[in-house]
């Protein structure tokens, strides 16, 4: 796809209103950069070509794809790496039950400092995300082709998009995040309440509506310290 028409595609997902607006606040307007753009169109390709094969996504229209699974990463990053060129020391990212990548890859492609480890049981799956990695080149991001619960580490951000079995899911990946860490959770509306009842502790931040849906959130939280 035209790297013009994927940066007009995402543009909704990379500002959102608030209040105010600062250079590292995620209302500012932001725009992708021509390696970001090639990077996505790249995935995009791959994507496409895998899921001929193996079912990475019931999505197949292409400009569907960018705004319903690229736009909504990106919608993540800017709220959790708002300027990510000026992190300080590169953050751990893992991503729960990755599947095709989302929302993982575009945050490292949003923000390459990240140190990405995208979580998928599914051996095919797995292959196609070192694949994806392989080709665009990522540096410090890896597969873990296994059981989130068999993961044997955590970081300051921990990512879960919709999933099968959410309840279970969720507390996996609150297990995850360091003390202190943030959880951000892209869910539907019916399951942002769900999480607050399941995971109390957390300082959960108010769910915000994702661009072009009335039904997609994005929620995040974060840690108490003393947690485990």
């Amino acid at each position: 796809m035209d790297a013009r028409r994927i940066a007009a595609l995402i543009q909704p997902f990379l500002v959102t209103a608030a209040p105010q607006s600062t250079p590292r606040d995620p209302s500012t307007p932001a725009a992708l950069t021509d390696p970001q753009l090639e990077h996505i169109s790249a995935y995009l390709d791959l994507l496409s070509r895998w899921n001929e094969r193996i079912n990475l996504t019931a999505v197949r229209d292409r400009e569907e794809i960018v705004t319903r699974h690229f736009g909504e990463s990106l919608f993540a990053a800017r709220h959790l790496f708002p300027s990510p060129a000026d992190l300080g020391s590169p953050s751990r990212l893992i991503d729960v039950g990755s599947g095709a990548g989302f929302p993982g890859l575009p945050i490292k492609i949003w923000s390459s400092e990240v140190q990405l480890t995208l979580i998928e049981s599914n051996q095919k799956k797995a292959t196609f995300l070192r694949e994806v990695i392989r080709r665009l080149g990522l540096k410090d991001a890896m597969v873990f082709a296994g059981r989130a619960e068999d993961f044997p580490g955590q970081a300051e951000v921990v990512t879960l998009r919709a999933v099968e079995h959410f309840e279970s899911a969720l507390t996996v990946a609150t297990r995850l995040v360091s003390p202190n860490g943030r959880i951000a959770l892209l869910i539907g509306a019916a399951q942002a309440g769900r999480a607050q009842e399941l995971q109390p502790d957390i300082e959960w931040q108010h769910a915000t509506t994702i661009p072009l849906s009335s039904k997609r959130m994005l929620m995040i939280g974060r840690k108490n310290s003393l947690a485990a």
